[in-house]
């Protein structure tokens, strides 16, 4: 074991054991793996979130008549894309220079 380790001993029901380690599988990951992302996650958010990805994500009637009218302007060509995030910075520093002298 690396001395930068050091081990984690849980009790767990065998079959919950055996399902995350066929969930983490299908992703590509260890279960070791998961438990270590889910431990920095708990670390950075000082939270525990388990369950609310069982609720189904249902858009207000806001959001969908946003994203509709974001699929309509994508379909029209009405968007813009940049290289990078300075490229949409200075674009954004342009268009606040045109609007002061437009209403100087």
């Amino acid at each position: 074991m690396d001395m930068n380790t050091t081990s984690l001993h849980i009790k767990i029901e065998p079959s919950i054991k055996v399902k995350a380690q066929q969930t983490a599988g299908e992703l590509g990951l260890s279960l070791s793996a998961v438990v270590k992302a889910f431990l920095r996650e708990f670390i950075r958010t000082k939270r525990l979130s388990v369950g609310a990805r069982d609720m189904p994500e249902i858009p207000n009637a806001r959001t969908r008549r946003l994203l509709k009218q974001a699929e309509e302007d994508i379909q029209a060509g009405r968007t813009l894309s940049f290289k990078s995030g300075k490229d949409a910075l200075d674009y954004l520093a342009r268009e606040i220079e045109n609007e002061k002298r437009a209403t100087h």
